[in-house]
């Protein structure tokens, strides 16, 4: 069996702030899968992601692209996730960044694959980073171990002076948006009723403190 796998969390930047502010709204949400397309940069291909509403977002450094587009010739299936949203202020005027969770995989077991992904993604959607960099024997756990999900994590990059990290995990609010859009009507009236106890106990904070 054919188990050739490779997962690694690449370094992407946007081209502008202008996608840096797209990043920052609920069409981009870490744990989202993200379309990988070439784009020709010079004497060079270029690895960029595309989210689900097909907007460009980004683009990989050189060794990402390079790492994806071996795997795109190997006829391996490619999918990427977002893992976190960073703002430095160097170099002027200021940066987008962050990096997205890779994995390139034999198309053949995409079933088994695709679920791993998946609980992967989960894990990210909470603030959880798992090391999905495996080896033969963490990769024959995909396939023996329904529920299986690495337990050793990553850490975010080391915080420089002028940067900051803006997305992590999903809010609580991200996550009804999510609900919502995926028409799970139930979770999405709890929702709904959640947003009007929280408004109704803020009015009535302030009402307590004698404003109105």
């Amino acid at each position: 069996m054919d188990y050739s796998y490779d997962g690694f969390y690449a370094h992407f930047e946007t081209p502008s702030k202008k996608e840096g502010s797209l990043l920052m709204g609920p069409d981009n949400l870490v744990g989202d899968d993200y379309q990988i397309f070439f784009k020709n940069e010079g004497d060079r291909p270029v690895a960029w992601v595309k989210n689900k509403f097909d907007a460009e977002i980004g683009f990989f450094d050189v060794d990402a692209s390079r790492k994806i587009q071996l795997a795109f010739a190997r006829d391996q299936k490619v999918r990427a996730l977002l893992s976190f949203v960073a703002y430095s202020d160097t170099p002027d005027p200021g940066l987008y960044w962050g990096e997205m969770a890779v994995f390139c995989y034999n198309p053949a077991y995409a079933a088994e694959m695709d679920a791993f992904i998946d609980r992967v993604s989960k894990k990210m959607i909470e603030g959880i980073r798992p090391n999905i960099d495996l080896g033969s024997q963490a990769v024959s756990k995909i396939f023996e171990e329904k529920d299986w999900v690495p337990t050793d994590t990553v850490p975010l990059p080391t915080k420089k002076t002028g940067m900051a990290v803006l997305k992590d995990h999903q809010s609580m609010s991200e996550k009804m948006i999510e609900q919502g859009r995926a028409r799970n009507r139930g979770c999405y009236v709890v929702s709904w009723l959640f947003i009007a106890l929280v408004v109704v106990a803020i009015v009535y904070g302030l009402h307590v403190i004698g404003l109105f």
